[in-house]
């Protein structure tokens, strides 16, 4: 029974949303639920807030903005209570070359989010399908140097999901001891590189200071190892049950049902609006 709840905070890609990156009507009345019980609802995504993640409330036929919203995995925040935006630690452009050159040998694509478009080194399958999915161009800088022209919040890599603990473990060996940044998952085929104090954890503590929130009274949800710090800085973190064992280990609580069966939805409807 969680009955003192103020906030709630969920990532998108695995947990708000089913395999699909449907919202479903059952999730969508869920959440108008909490917000009319004057619980504060908002989203912790590894998307840049202001092409992507600003736009959901209207795509998903809500009437108003949510509460916070926190993107690029904590380098940035929307405080929607005063309609401010803040912005934190990023990767300085050397940083980006350097992480760019990094995985060379891997004969991987890093890419980055720049003002509306994606640049990357070349174009490829995966590339297209993201470009088409999230209706955003690509721009193709073979020599990277568009990729490192300017300070980053994130660099991404899509990696086969059974290659994935390789890749993670060559970048871990090969990078400089006291580089400046750190790698999260934030899906199974998909590593980004972050400044070392980057985590969507640290951005809601700033909001929840902002605005005399205990931490105590915010329940979290996410799925993957980008979620990690999001789970364990709020007074109960949630993992969905689809989510990865490394995530669980940081959670409270885990959801009964997977993102495809609304467990988002089911946990908050059983954990704290029954007891509304």
């Amino acid at each position: 029974m969680n009955e003192n709840i103020k906030l709630v905070v969920a990532d998108i890609d695995g947990t708000l949303t089913n395999s699909k990156r449907v919202l479903t009507p059952f999730t969508i009345e869920t959440i108008n639920q909490l917000r009319e019980e004057g619980i504060l609802f908002g989203l912790a995504s590894g998307r840049c807030i202001d092409n992507q993640v600003i736009h959901y409330y209207r795509e998903w036929g809500f009437k108003e903005q949510f509460d916070i919203l926190i993107g690029m995995n904590g380098a940035q925040l929307y405080d929607g209570l005063h309609q401010k935006r803040y912005d934190y630690h990023v990767l300085s452009k050397e940083d980006v070359k350097e992480i760019c050159d990094l995985v060379k040998p891997l004969d991987v694509n890093p890419f980055v989010y720049d003002e509306g478009n994606m640049i990357c080194l070349k174009e490829d399958e995966a590339t297209k399908s993201s470009s088409l999915r999230n209706e955003m161009p690509f721009i193709v800088s073979p020599d990277g140097s568009l990729i490192f022209a300017k300070d980053r919040p994130k660099v991404m890599i899509r990696v086969e999901a059974d290659k994935m603990a390789t890749v993670e473990k060559y970048i871990e060996e090969n990078k400089r001891k006291d580089a400046p940044y750190r790698t999260v998952k934030t899906q199974t085929t998909m590593l980004e590189f972050i400044d070392y104090r980057t985590n969507k954890g640290d951005a809601l503590e700033h909001f929840c200071q902002l605005n005399d929130i205990d931490l105590k009274d915010v329940m979290t949800f996410g799925d993957i190892s980008n979620d990690n710090e999001l789970l364990a800085v709020a007074g109960i973190g949630v993992c969905m049950i689809n989510g990865s064992d490394e995530t669980k280990s940081y959670a409270d609580e885990i959801t009964e049902k997977s993102n495809d069966e609304d467990g988002f939805a089911f946990h908050l409807q059983e954990k704290v609006l029954k007891y509304r």
